[in-house]
């Protein structure tokens, strides 16, 4: 690769990862500030693994779906990413409903897998995203 192209490649690259690290910051925003709605709303809700996670993944989805909105993303993209949410936790709950991933193991779990499912979803698009 040249020059010219490695420098006009690394601002695209750049404006690529700041995207998505604003949209974990938004992710980060819709779970500590719906999750306190939900405390308010639904008390027991952290004693119910499955509907925990769950609200989280809405939770993350929402603020999320707001950043891409005002960024001026689609609807498409904007499923896409949610989808992108879910699909960890989706994944994993069976193994923690037989007994083989403790609820922390799950939490852990599906927040780690989710930044892999959200790069993917982002590459599909990577044009939208700046790259």
């Amino acid at each position: 690769m040249n020059h010219e192209t490695m420098t006009r490649r690394r601002p695209s690259v750049r404006r690529f990862a700041l995207h998505g690290l604003e949209m974990v910051i938004a992710m980060v925003l819709g779970m500590v500030v719906l999750g306190q709605i939900w405390t308010w709303a639904w008390p027991g809700l952290t004693e119910n693994t499955t509907a925990h996670v769950l609200v989280m993944a809405t939770d993350m989805s929402i603020g999320m779906a707001v950043w891409m909105r005002i960024r001026g993303h689609g609807l498409p993209a904007i499923a896409e990413m949610s989808a992108a949410m879910f699909l960890s936790f989706l994944v994993l709950l069976p193994f923690h409903w037989v007994g083989a991933l403790s609820a922390m193991g799950l939490m852990t779990a599906g927040h780690v897998l989710m930044l892999p499912a959200m790069l993917i979803a982002m590459l599909r698009r990577r044009r939208e995203y700046g790259w």
